[in-house]
């Protein structure tokens, strides 16, 4: 068995081992979950594949990772089949759903955000930027909180839902571009200019905007 192969299946069978707490109702919604150390000795594993798996159920929608605070379990429903469906998506099934679902959504959010969306969002884009030509998955993590809180800002809790779910797929998609393509200012400019078009309630501007940074 390849290091590689061994490693996820490691964090596959934390991911089992966890989903089965949450399912038997080991943990309470709401509830922070144990430590990484104090899981890594619960089950028997390293410190890394706790953390890889609890970005997984992080990923599922079932665990929320408050950054300093720790994890919290968001939800015991699993929505392991439709995060599964969704991992299983072609590149271009990923760019159509995300026309549909993401772009939407931001012309929904120009014309219903409020002040604290738009300083959510100000503060969400100076991260990314301070990571973009720093470690990729620390500039994904920045970059999938500003995105999240665009679609948040539609207020339709349906849709960030959602989104939130899709949120891997996304995920996956920008760090395989910027693991082969030269990192463009571009690329990044136009999230700031989404900012300025939802800001300045201009729908159609940041519809456009977004349809454009989804085929860069």
């Amino acid at each position: 068995m390849s290091s590689e192969l061994s490693k996820r299946s490691l964090v596959e069978l934390a991911v089992e081992r966890m989903r089965e707490r949450i399912l038997q109702g080991d943990w309470q919604v709401g509830q922070r979950l144990p430590t990484e150390p104090e899981l890594a000795l619960e089950l028997g594993i390293s410190r890394n594949t706790v953390r890889e798996a609890m970005r997984v159920l992080a990923f599922s929608g079932l665990v929320e990772i408050r950054q300093g605070d720790g994890s919290y379990l968001r939800t015991a429903q699993d929505p392991l089949q439709a995060v599964l469906a969704m991992s299983r998506c072609t590149p271009e099934q990923a760019r159509e759903t995300r026309h549909i679902l993401e772009t939407e959504a931001i012309g929904l959010a120009a014309l219903r955000r409020t002040e604290a969306d738009v300083q959510g969002l100000r503060e969400a884009l100076e991260d990314s930027g301070k990571h973009f030509h720093g470690d990729i998955d620390a500039y994904v993590n920045c970059d999938l909180v500003f995105h999240q809180r665009l679609v948040d800002a539609a207020h339709n809790p349906s849709l960030s839902e959602l989104y939130r779910y899709f949120s891997g797929v996304v995920a996956a998609a920008l760090q395989r571009n910027m693991s082969t393509v030269p990192r463009s200012q571009v690329t990044f400019d136009l999230h700031g200019e989404i900012l300025q078009a939802v800001e300045q309630r201009d729908p159609e501007r940041a519809k456009r905007l977004s349809r454009t940074l989804i085929e860069s």
